[in-house]
């Protein structure tokens, strides 16, 4: 067994097939099929049903998966320690940042970041928070900002914002002279949300059925600013963080705070436990606690 075999079966499994798989990799199909036959003799268990129209993993393949992947992401983390001795230099590491959070919190933070440690280069990966921790157990991103909570099992965590979500209605919205209301008097509501893979997309879905109602969510976008501009033409309500609505232009609308449940937004840096951190990660990580406490 060698780690492109591991490589060879992950690949198979992520893309459901042997011929795009192949394409992928950039071998053919008989050298990748006779790939993952021979670690199957190897290991003495079939890891793929081939009978099917469409190629699946087998139950004793799922319990493969988690220790190939494992070890995969341990040979990442010695070519990225490797690379480290070999350049010795601060190097560089990718960070995830979730849209909505990066264009109100860190743009100063990654500016200040990148005057003190010129040599560093920082790759900022957008995506949604919940896919981001995807990310970083697969080793794609080496540190991230996630909306807690997170599983401590699997993260290590150092919070850094504890701020609540906003409800945001239209001027001409009955409920736009109030300062307060309570989760349930949304029920009848059309929700304006961030798309599935947003934390906030959870979060408040995960308020209203708090609130003994499912949310009537009538569109999805991942651009905070869309939604406002959707709220202010009465198309529905939206939630927004708070540090949002601190520093964006609100005209046309108004902010509520909401109770029962109030829908906290908590930010945390978090990396993969036990994953190796580059100098320059580890110095990221730190710059940012020490900007956040302050």
């Amino acid at each position: 067994m060698d780690f492109k075999q591991l490589h060879f079966f992950l690949e198979v499994n992520k893309e459901k097939s042997i011929s795009k798989a192949s394409n992928k990799l950039h071998i053919s199909q008989p050298a990748l099929s006779k790939s993952i036959l021979h670690l199957e003799e190897e290991l003495g268990i079939r890891l793929f049903d081939r009978s099917t129209r469409h190629l699946q993993i087998t139950e004793e393949g799922k319990m493969m998966l988690s220790h190939a992947q494992q070890l995969m992401r341990g040979m990442e983390d010695m070519k990225k320690a490797a690379e480290d001795i070999k350049s010795r230099k601060k190097g560089s590491f990718k960070f995830g940042l979730p849209p909505v959070i990066g264009s109100n919190v860190f743009p100063d933070v990654i500016a200040g970041f990148r005057k003190q440690y010129p040599e560093t280069n920082m790759h900022i990966i957008e995506e949604g928070a919940k896919i981001m921790e995807k990310s970083l157990l697969e080793g794609n991103i080496d540190v991230g900002v996630a909306i807690l909570p997170v599983d401590t099992e699997l993260f290590e965590v150092r919070p850094l914002i504890n701020k609540n979500l906003l409800l945001v209605v239209s001027s001409d919205h009955p409920l736009a002279v109030r300062k307060h209301v309570q989760m349930s008097e949304l029920r009848d509501e059309a929700f304006l949300m961030f798309q599935k893979g947003f934390s906030l997309y959870d979060r408040v879905r995960e308020g209203c059925i708090q609130a003994g109602f499912e949310p009537d969510i009538t569109h999805e976008s991942t651009q905070w600013d869309f939604l406002v501009e959707m709220v202010k033409k009465n198309f529905g309500i939206t939630f927004l963080p708070e540090t949002l609505c601190q520093k964006i232009e609100l005209s046309g609308v108004s902010t509520l705070s909401v109770t029962n449940p109030t829908i906290s937004w908590n930010l945390a840096i978090i990396w993969r436990k036990n994953s190796y951190q580059s100098h320059a990660a580890k110095e990221w990580i730190h710059y940012v606690d020490k900007m956040f406490t302050i």
